[in-house]
């Protein structure tokens, strides 16, 4: 009898697969549970007395240099997507046999200053030295209390889809090693700022996939279809040249620090002026069915799935890549 077990790819698993092996599995009931673990959705919020604990964890596996500046953005950054700044952090650091004293005080101190730059208190977690681990691994959980939130999942057909900042911005700070991309890494001032607009219905942080892959994550969360086109999303000089160079899709690049926004249709300016100097660009709008890529060609590519993140596969190409800026 043959084996229906599949090897996994490396990144993110699969929705599909998500959904069958991972997300049925959740452990007891809870009626306190208001957003519950969802493909698309980056963050819980669990019900508070009047109001929501939103909560998120997420790690940074590709990196070794600044992976502590990495990992407290990127899960700061999941939970701003509800509309509010986090304001609590857990992180777990894992070292490799071999670490020195000055290598766990360095991520330390990174994530001490990410997070008091963003106004973070970290409350907790742990550290340790783990057999047979290749390279440092660092998990934070960020959380925050809110009164209202949206998530990914709460588009609506004809929003225009809208995207700060440009295409591929921590894959570029991650293979090119330019500080000014890493820099540029956190979206939280420009999440609660959007949100306060009132004319934002949803948020995601451009992460793994790159802003196709967000679009599509949106998409799938919110039970629609998109219309994406490729000529009107921006992408730095930097990123194209970085790109062509790997032979990889910018749109495709992981892109943490880009904020993806489904905005009101007939609103856009509104949210455009509340952002700056913030770039915002309108990239394409939600429907009801469908999920196109328009390519600068004019030709139409429809996604069935989630599209694998390029990073990957420009770090199998250059395996001495990946160690950050």
């Amino acid at each position: 009898m043959q084996s229906t077990f599949r090897r996994l790819p490396i990144g993110k698993i699969p929705i599909d697969l998500l959904n069958k092996s991972v997300l049925r599995l959740t452990g007891a009931r809870s009626d306190m549970i208001a957003t519950p673990a969802r493909a698309g959705i980056d963050f819980a919020a669990i019900r508070a007395g009047d109001g929501y604990i939103v909560v998120s964890a997420d790690p940074v596996t590709g990196v070794s240099k600044e992976i502590g500046r990495y990992a407290m953005r990127v899960s700061a950054n999941d939970v701003a997507t509800c509309g509010h700044r986090p304001r609590f952090a857990e992180s777990v650091i894992l070292l490799p046999e071999g670490s020195s004293t000055r290598q766990l005080r360095e991520i330390a101190w990174q994530v001490h200053e990410s997070a008091k730059q963003l106004g973070i208190a970290i409350v907790g977690g742990h550290t340790e030295v783990t057999p047979r681990l290749g390279h440092p691994i660092v998990v934070v959980t960020a959380f925050c209390y809110v009164d209202d939130y949206v998530t990914s999942a709460d588009a609506m057909p004809g929003d225009t889809i809208m995207v700060t900042k440009t295409a591929g911005l921590e894959g570029t700070a991650v293979l090119g090693g330019w500080k000014r991309f890493l820099d540029r890494l956190s979206v939280v001032e420009e999440a609660a700022t959007a949100y306060g607009t009132g004319y934002v219905h949803a948020m995601h942080d451009c992460t793994e996939g790159g802003v196709l892959g967000a679009v599509f994550e949106m998409s799938y969360a919110s039970g629609l279809g998109f219309e994406l086109e490729e000529r009107r999303v921006p992408v730095a000089p930097e990123t194209a040249k970085l790109c062509r160079r790997l032979s990889i899709d910018p749109l495709r690049l992981i892109s943490s620090g880009a904020l993806l926004l489904s905005v009101k249709k007939g609103r856009e300016s509104q949210v455009t002026e509340a952002l700056s100097p913030i770039r915002a660009t309108a990239v394409g709008t939600f429907k009801k069915t469908g999920r196109t890529l328009v390519r600068d060609d004019g030709s139409a590519m429809n996604l069935r799935e989630a599209p694998e993140d390029e990073l990957w596969r420009a770090l199998a190409r250059a395996p001495g890549r990946g160690h950050g800026p």
